[in-house]
């Protein structure tokens, strides 16, 4: 700490992605096709909930051998295949759920620390900008102290889950298994949601094999399209080719990354499928993944060379504003609106959309990266953290950091983008104090969300978000150093003023076409001679005979 404000973290370039998805519609299955898509996946789903169970009930006392020994259970009622992709995934279920486990561990204690706090003061006690006050009312410190001490029952709780090993995992999601009971607000009836629990615990997956034909022997798809699945050893009598598959009439040709998934299989390196049914549309749907290898990312200068674009997330918006590899900002601020509300599959859809005309823009004026908050909002939307403020904290939640992160660092790595992480403190507040005023004009209108893009972009380029230093002590040359941050020390003009107006570009015309930007001349005796003058002095060298007589008039 510093003069009462936090040290900032130094800003990053965000490595890219490490793997690819793709998803492709299986159009015009067969009856005898679904018919064997859910037997398939009805068998294998209850072959991945035993292995699941069993995972769980070994908690901490995992290892090689009772991997081993799973895998070769499941081996006899599927293949050697089938069953390492099941063990894998529920390892990946497990691991997933202590993750989960460890951060609700450390909400708790967040809320506790800050219950304690709070009940330790005065009541009325007025709060800061670091921390809350203490409480309003009497009754308001009884709540809240019946809610500590139910925080401290669940943390206790959470903490012997965690030491003994136990997890909770629900095949299928633990928001469609509490749908069970409320059917009614969710609007289904009890068919269609035993169809979804069913059809979300389903298991029609395969790892991808480098070496094997096509990328994958459980899961085949050929360059022509063609699927093929091996069927488990049960089911092997619903085959309808030889070795035990069975053929989809349906043909794949993946729109997106077609070519790079062509190239893989054709080198027969691995390729990862699933296949899942979608009921709300009654649709079957094929996504294949592979790993890409790690690629080294650019360095931050390099990044910086061009230029910045600066984004500041909101909960229904990206301000963005674009900017010189100095600092200054060029042209009007950009805004690309989205709508968080309604189902999953909408909200990833907005911000899918909204990403894209940003990341297009940025491609469009040239710069090579785009500057963003390092946004981390899970231990700052608690109620114990904002009290009453009940908005603000649905404010917090909206806003879509994990799920942006991970979507604009893939986007932008496809259209050669970079993105460089900043420290998220003080970007609203600063940008607000120093740019919003300065860059509002009769045809511009800042907002302290541009303003706070402006901020982020500067300190993504490495300059202070301050537009000029304070001059130096001894004139205003650069004697104790160069007293200006919009420009390097190299460049001429560095030191000139700034001009009046910054809602055109220099040399061209004004918006309304009356004003100008060339000084007009002074109306003063002493800086130019009036008319009158004028007309004296040429009179005055006519009868001299030195120039000429010319009538002004």
């Amino acid at each position: 700490m510093v003069g009462g404000l936090r040290k900032l973290a130094v800003s990053f370039v965000v490595p890219g992605p490490c793997g690819v998805a793709v998803r492709d519609r299986l159009k015009h299955l067969t009856v005898e096709d679904e018919r064997v898509l859910r037997a398939v996946g009805a068998h294998q789903g209850a072959l991945a909930s035993g292995d699941l169970t069993a995972r769980c009930a070994d908690g901490l006392e995992h290892g090689a051998e009772t991997w081993a020994a799973r895998k070769r259970e499941l081996t006899g009622v599927s293949s050697s295949r089938i069953a390492g992709a099941i063990t894998k995934a529920t390892h990946g279920q497990w691991a997933l759920a202590r993750r989960c486990q460890a951060a609700h561990i450390q909400k708790l204690a967040a809320g506790i620390r800050t219950l304690r706090h709070r009940l330790s003061l005065p009541l009325g006690e007025p709060g800061t900008r670091r921390a809350a006050g203490g409480y309003r009312s009497k009754g308001e410190w009884f709540r809240k102290s019946r809610r500590l001490a139910m925080l401290e029952a669940r943390h206790t709780a959470a903490v012997a889950d965690r030491e003994a090993g136990r997890v909770r995992v629900v095949r299928g999601g633990r928001r469609l298994l509490n749908t069970r009971h409320h059917l009614t607000e969710a609007q289904l009836t009890e068919d269609q949601w035993r169809h979804r629990w069913e059809a979300g615990r389903w298991f029609i997956a395969a790892d991808g094999e480098s070496g094997k034909r096509f990328g994958n022997e459980t899961i085949r798809v050929t360059d022509t399209g063609e699927v093929s699945i091996r069927l488990p050893a049960p089911l092997a009598h619903l085959a309808n080719a030889r070795h035990g598959r069975y053929t989809l009439s349906a043909r794949i040709a993946f729109a997106h990354r077609g070519a790079e998934w062509a190239d893989r299989i054709e080198a027969n390196r691995s390729v990862a499928y699933r296949i899942h049914l979608d009921v709300d549309r009654g649709r079957w749907y094929l996504t294949a993944s592979w790993q890409r290898p790690a690629v080294k990312t650019i360095p931050l200068e390099t990044a910086r060379a061009r230029g910045m674009v600066g984004v500041d997330t909101n909960a229904d918006h990206f301000a963005a504003y674009r900017l010189d590899r100095h600092g200054n900002p060029v042209g009007d601020p950009r805004r690309f609106p989205y709508d968080l509300s309604g189902s999953a599959g909408h909200r990833d859809a907005q911000i899918r959309h909204a990403l894209t005309r940003l990341i297009n823009w940025a491609v469009r004026i040239g710069v090579a990266a785009i500057g963003i908050e390092d946004l981390d909002f899970t231990t700052e939307k608690t109620r114990e953290k904002h009290g009453r403020r009940k908005r603000f904290r649905q404010l917090i939640s909206g806003i879509p950091t994990g799920r942006l992160k991970a979507r604009l660092v893939s986007m932008a790595a496809e259209h050669g983008l970079s993105i460089v992480a900043v420290d998220p403190a003080y970007t609203s507040l600063w940008g607000g104090q120093h740019w919003q005023k300065p860059l509002a004009t009769p045809h511009r209108k800042m907002s302290r969300h541009d303003a706070a893009g402006i901020a982020i972009g500067r300190r993504a380029l490495g300059h202070p978000i301050r537009r000029r230093t304070a001059p130096p002590p001894h004139d205003r040359s650069d004697r104790a150093g160069h007293r200006t941050v919009q420009a390097g020390p190299g460049h001429r003009g560095r030191e000139g003023t700034r001009p009046p107006t910054t809602d055109w570009p220099p040399g061209g015309p004004a918006p309304s076409g009356k004003r100008k930007r060339e000084p007009s001349a002074s109306n003063t005796v002493r800086d130019a001679p009036s008319t009158q003058q004028w007309v004296r002095d040429s009179l005055y060298a006519h009868w001299l005979g030195t120039v000429p007589r010319v009538t002004p008039w």
